[in-house]
Formats: C-alpha cells, sequence, structure tokens
C-alpha cells in the first residue's frame, strides 16, 4: 500500500520523510492515493432537525454490545423478528470483525430483507474470512437485488484468495450493467488486497471497454488496475495499456483519470532487474513507452490539480527519460495550485540527477510558498557538491532562524537532514528548553536522517547513540518513536547495549495508556526486534469501560447535526453522521463544547489525499486521555468524508482528517463520522499551519 494511505496520529519527523522521498515501508509510489468510489460531496439537506434512531432502546443495546466487541451479545439479533435489527445487528458485527460469528452472517445472506443481505455481505467483507467465498459466491448468481449482489461482490473481493480468485468473474455479465458494476467492485477489492492475475486484468478491460458503465463503477475497475501487483506489470501494458492511455486523456471524471495514471505511472519506467542483477542495474524497457509522454501531457494540462499531482509522481526517472520528466517538472514547479508546485519539488528531492545544489538552491528562492522552497533546499542539499553544502546549509539555517512558523522550522529541520555536516545544529534544536514539540519532534528526524547519509563521520556515533538515548529520557512521544524506530535500525546502531534496551522498556512504562498508545507501540515494536520476539506483542487497546458511549449525549444530536468549522482559509460545514458512529460523533460533540479545538492547526497536509488536525500537540502525536472503539458503518470514503485517525483499530481520539478525492483503501479501516456539505473548495485550499479557528454546531436551516 502507498506511503500516504495511513492516518494515524504520528509525529511529523516520519510524516516529512514520507510526504518528500514518495516511497519507504511499502516501495510503492503514493499516487495511488486517489482510487475509490466517486460519488460527488452530497448536497446539502435542507429543513428541520431530524430525530436520530438511537430513541430506541434495543438500537442502543446493539451499539453497546458493539463498542464492547460483544459478538455473542449481537448474534440473537440476526435471528430477531424485525428486520432493522437484523440490519443493525449484521453491521455492528462489521466493526467487532469477529470471524467467529461468519457462521451466523452466513445464513443471513439468504434473509427475506435486502437490507438485512446486504449488512450481512458487508460484515463478512469486513471479516475477510475465506470460508465465506462459496456462500458469497452463490449470492452472487442469485442474487435478485441489484444493491445486494453489488455488497456481494464487493464482500468476496474482500475474502478470495489467490486460488479462489476466479469465483470474481465466474458470473457472466453480458449486456447486465449492474451486474457488470458489482463486478468492478469485486475486482477492486480484490486488487486492493494485492490479488490479481492476467485473466483478471482482461476481465477488468473488458468492464473498462463498457461505456454504459457511470463512473463509480468504471473508477472501481480503474483502481483495480492501478492496485495491480508489480510482477505483473508487462500483462498489465499489453492487456491495459491501450484503455489507461484513453482514460487518462478523455474520461470525464477526474478521479477515473487519476486511477488511469496511477497505472501508467507503474508503466512508464523500464522493468525491474532480473534477480541477481547488480545493485542500480535496470531492467528491460518500459512497458508501455507511451506512457510517459500521456503523464507528461497530463501533468501540464489536466484541468484538476489532482490529476496533475498523481501524473507528476507517476513521472519516470531514469537516464532516458529524466530530461523530458525534468522539463515538465520545472514547468510544474510554476503551477498556481500549490499542491502541483509541491509535488514537482518533491520529484526533485526524489529523483534530481545531473542537478546542481546552487541551482535548486536558487530555484528555491523564487518561490513564496514555504512547503516548495523548504523541499527544493532539501534537494539542493542532496545534490550539493561538498564545497557548496556548507553555503547553501547557511542559508536554510538563515531561514530557520527567521521562519516564525513551527512548521515551516520543521520542514527546514529536515532539508538539514540531507547534510551530515548539520549534525550539532539539528542535536542543539532537538533538545533546547523549551523547544516546541513540533520542532523537537522534526529536529529529532532530521538528525536520525543526517546520521543515514553516506558521509556521516564514523567518529561521531557515539554522539548519535547519545542523542538518541537523551530523547529516550526526554519522554516526549513524538521523539521516543523517533528514537525507538533508529535503536532498533542495525544500519543506524550496530548493536544496542543492555542499558539501551532497560532505557527503552523505562520509557515505555512511563507512558500512559491509552492516551500514548502510538508511542508504546513504537517502543515495543523496537523491543520485539531487539529481542528477536517471534510473534509481535499485541497492542493494549483501551476498553470501552474507559470511555462508554454517553447515550445521553448521543439521543440529543439530530441525525442531520451540522458542524461550521472557521478556519484562517474560510468556513467549512460539516454533517455528522451519528446514526452510523454514534461514538464517535458524541466525543467530537463533546469537544466542540469544550472549545477544544478551537485555535489548534492542521498539522498535515498530503496533496491529493487528505488534510488533517484536531492534535492539541500540533504534530500528530497528541491525543486526549481516553480512546474510542472503531465504528466502521456502512460509508464509503468519497471526497469529503471526515474520518477519525489511528494507531490501529480501536484506538481513535481526538484527531480527524478530510479527504480531498476518493480514497476506498481506508473503507472499513477508519470511522467515517462526518461529511463536508460545503466548502470543499476550502478544504482544497488548507495548507499545513493553518489554523483551525473555531469549531461549532449549528442550526441546519
Amino acid at each position: 500500500m502507498g506511503n500516504y494511505q495511513l492516518i494515524t496520529k504520528k509525529s511529523f519527523n516520519t510524516l516529512f520523510r514520507m510526504t518528500l522521498l514518495l516511497s519507504r515501508r511499502w516501495g510503492l509510489v503514493p499516487t495511488v492515493l486517489l482510487l475509490a468510489a466517486c460519488a460527488r460531496t452530497p448536497r446539502p439537506s435542507a429543513g428541520a432537525l431530524v430525530p436520530n434512531k438511537y430513541a430506541d432502546a434495543t438500537l442502543r443495546e446493539i451499539g453497546t454490545a458493539q463498542d464492547e466487541r460483544n459478538a455473542a451479545a449481537l448474534l440473537p439479533f440476526l435471528k430477531n423478528d424485525r428486520p432493522a435489527y437484523r440490519r443493525e445487528a449484521a453491521l455492528a458485527l462489521a466493526s467487532v470483525q469477529a470471524r467467529a460469528a461468519v457462521p451466523a452472517l452466513l445464513p443471513a445472506l439468504r434473509d427475506a430483507d435486502p437490507g438485512v443481505r446486504r449488512a450481512a455481505a458487508y460484515a463478512l467483507g469486513q471479516t475477510g474470512d475465506s470460508l465465506a467465498v462459496d456462500s458469497l459466491r452463490v449470492r452472487v448468481l442469485q442474487e435478485p437485488d441489484a444493491l445486494a449482489r453489488r455488497y456481494a461482490h464487493e464482500a468476496l473481493g474482500r475474502c478470495v484468495t489467490r486460488a479462489s480468485l476466479p469465483e470474481l468473474w465466474r458470473v457472466p455479465v453480458l449486456t447486465d450493467t449492474a451486474r457488470a458494476g458489482a463486478q468492478a467492485w469485486g475486482l477492486a477489492r480484490a486488487a486492493l488486497r494485492g490479488l490479481s492475475s492476467p485473466e483478471a486484468i482482461r476481465r477488468t478491460v473488458v468492464l473498462l471497454n463498457d461505456f454504459k458503465l457511470n463512473d463509480a463503477p468504471r473508477l472501481a475497475a480503474a483502481t483495480a488496475l492501478a492496485r495491480t501487483p508489480r510482477i505483473l506489470n508487462a500483462d498489465l501494458a499489453r492487456l491495459g495499456g491501450s484503455p489507461l492511455l484513453r482514460l487518462l486523456a478523455q474520461d470525464r471524471s477526474y478521479a477515473v483519470r487519476a486511477a488511469a495514471a496511477t497505472a501508467l505511472g507503474r508503466l512508464a519506467s523500464p522493468l525491474a532487474a532480473p534477480a541477481g542483477a547488480p545493485a542500480g542495474a535496470l531492467g528491460g524497457p518500459a512497458p508501455l513507452p507511451a506512457a510517459a509522454g500521456a503523464l507528461r501531457r497530463a501533468a501540464a494540462r489536466d484541468a484538476d490539480y489532482r490529476v496533475r499531482v498523481v501524473a507528476l509522481r507517476g513521472l519516470p526517472a531514469g537516464p532516458a527519460e529524466y530530461g523530458a520528466s525534468r522539463a515538465t517538472v520545472l514547468g510544474a514547479l510554476n503551477d498556481r495550485r500549490e499542491p502541483v508546485a509541491l509535488t514537482a519539488a518533491e520529484w526533485l528531492l526524489a529523483h534530481a540527477r545531473g542537478e546542481t545544489g546552487d541551482a535548486l538552491a536558487a530555484e528555491a528562492t523564487r518561490h513564496d510558498a514555504w512547503r516548495v522552497r523548504a523541499t527544493l533546499l532539501a534537494a539542493a542539499l542532496k545534490v550539493a557538491s561538498p564545497a557548496s553544502r556548507p553555503s547553501i546549509a547557511g542559508t536554510v539555517e538563515k531561514r530557520y532562524g527567521a521562519a516564525t512558523s513551527v512548521y515551516e522550522k520543521g520542514y527546514l529541520l529536515q532539508a538539514l537532514g540531507e547534510n551530515a555536516g548539520s549534525f550539532d545544529f539539528l542535536q542543539r534544536e532537538a533538545f533546547a528548553a523549551g523547544q516546541s514539540p513540533v520542532v523537537g519532534g522534526y529536529a529529532l528526524g532530521a538528525l536520525v536522517a543526517a546520521r543515514r547519509q553516506p558521509d556521516f563521520p564514523a567518529g561521531r556515533q557515539a554522539d548519535f547513540a547519545g542523542a538518541l538515548r537523551q530523547a529516550l529520557a526526554g519522554g516526549d512521544v513524538a521523539q521516543l518513536g523517533t528514537a525507538a524506530e533508529a535503536f532498533a535500525d542495525p544500519a543506524l546502531v550496530p548493536a544496542a547495549a543492555p542499558a539501551d534496551l532497560e532505557a527503552l522498556r523505562r520509557a515505555q512504562s512511563n507512558l500512559q495508556l491509552p492516551r500514548d498508545i502510538e508511542a508504546w507501540q513504537g517502543l515495543q515494536q523496537a523491543l520485539d526486534k531487539l529481542n528477536h520476539a517471534p510473534q509481535p506483542t499485541p497492542s493494549p487497546v483501551g476498553q470501552a469501560r474507559q470511555h462508554p458511549i454517553d447515550w445521553a449525549l448521543v439521543q440529543g444530536i439530530p441525525a442531520n447535526q451540522r458542524v461550521k468549522i472557521s478556519t484562517t482559509q474560510g468556513d467549512i460545514v460539516l454533517e455528522l453522521k451519528v446514526n452510523d458512529a454514534p461514538g464517535s460523533v458524541a466525543s467530537f460533540v463533546a469537544l466542540v463544547r469544550r472549545s477544544f479545538y478551537n485555535g489548534l492547526y492542521f498539522h498535515r497536509v498530503v496533496p491529493d489525499f487528505v488534510v488533517q488536525g484536531g492534535d492539541p500537540r500540533g504534530d500528530g502525536s497528541g491525543s486526549t486521555d481516553y480512546t474510542l472503539r472503531s465504528e466502521f458503518g456502512d460509508l464509503r470514503y468519497q471526497e469529503g468524508s471526515v474520518g477519525l485517525a489511528s494507531a490501529g483499530k480501536d484506538t481513535e481520539s481526538c484527531q480527524w482528517f478530510i479527504t480531498h478525492t476518493p480514497t476506498p483503501h481506508l473503507d472499513g479501516r477508519y470511522t467515517i463520522f462526518a461529511q463536508v456539505v460545503s466548502g470543499m473548495a476550502v478544504v482544497h485550499r488548507l495548507e499545513i499551519g493553518d489554523k483551525i479557528v473555531a469549531v461549532e454546531l449549528v442550526a441546519n436551516l
């Protein structure tokens, strides 16, 4: 999965490396983040406030059992006389995700009520249990309700194995557009799990060539191609190259064009070198030579900035293609939309070759947008000659001293991480008295990046290890995660001493749970690795009793309650989804009534993915003293969906994000608790450091 896919409460030192270097843990260019269901942002509903469904005591009972992860208490409701209760129980099990409930959910696929059948299929898909494949296959064949059939096909895509993948296309679609659309969703859900084959590609291309399909299933098919495993690139080019080129050039949906650009970005670069080839060796030619030109045209001309962003990320950077890609990238630096210019700068940071540090530093001075400028300065330091590097580093340090935003300071510190000679400066800023936690987190992350530079002096290794120990002793949650990760990396710390393991344990014991769960996880992962643990240590998850759903509060929230978020860029209006996520909405409303969010900042903005805020620390590492349980209602991430950040299932708290675009890889993994109903133009303008001036509940009139 792509780097921008995690919506965590994580420190910004890690985020910066993710967003600038474009590839890290999963090894894929993060252009896949566009892919999704293609629905538009819902239009505002009008009229009086509408009561939510939780006046019903039985629905509160089902909601409580879901919150407590009590599958046994939910199972009897699957046989209740009332379809509404059967449906709600199935949806509750979709959040619980207990595989023990699969045998009870399978008969619900044949329920007399189509709504119950849809809910049962959704819940089975959420479990991902291959034992459900046979029943789902039969449901796909026999289901008379078109929407329920789509749910069954999606669930099948979430449950198939590599061996049972052909079950997704055993149903002939012929001229049945509804069945074709359902099959597209099934193929997409499988591809999002990394499951595909040449025949799956061929079937998907057939669907893409069906001009009767509307935007959503057509995007599902494009998503399936964009997430095809790289080992199948040659098959993807042979079978899907022409349709992808057509989609990028002329499809009416920006999201479909972006999905096509994602796939073409993989086909524009040379094939990987064969196993055993020397490091850096190139393989064969690009599977689809025409892809590079199509991406350049889209990066320069597409009407939607999100497509331009994705096309830029996919531009090939090999020796043969670099010159043409570079010309497009330099043009994109002047794009009127800052996310496009930033993406161009990130491309140079990741791929620059034959550039001079002085030229890139001079280019940086032309830009008023600080993220673009700082990223270009990072690229300048990365490619600078030893003679010019001190001067460029001095320029960065001077800008750092003049910067008033902690986020700009952080980006400039991360730029200095490209220079091993900045070690002392970074160490001083990481541990300066009274330092902002945002700046301190960035600084330690940059210190680790400086240690990774090939010219880092061996004689400074002891100083580096000492800085990590200082971070562990300091107890800052962002710095703890960075230090733990570094201690567990033998390339950075060849041999952690017993005292270091004890320092990791001591730091972990000082954390407050469940508030500091993400820092706890980082420390535990390091301990598991250093101790060669055979299995990862499970994370302690806050139980429902530490913060139960406030049903009295929930019952007072209208089903169409709206919230106005006033920002330094303008106002955004959300409609809360209390019927789908009562615990999350109740927590959010309680925090709003305390003015918790007033004056906080948007600390994370990933172009063409999300804008994220709500962290009291301002760096992505903050939380409340409690955590929530995930509520995976029957909702899909589309443009303007509002979800809760988490460090894993059942660890949500106060941080939330708004999606720039449909993002199906988040479906069923992150709670959706609201939807933007006005102000999406504001969402697209938001940048890191923009302030949440005030959040207030407003009348729905």
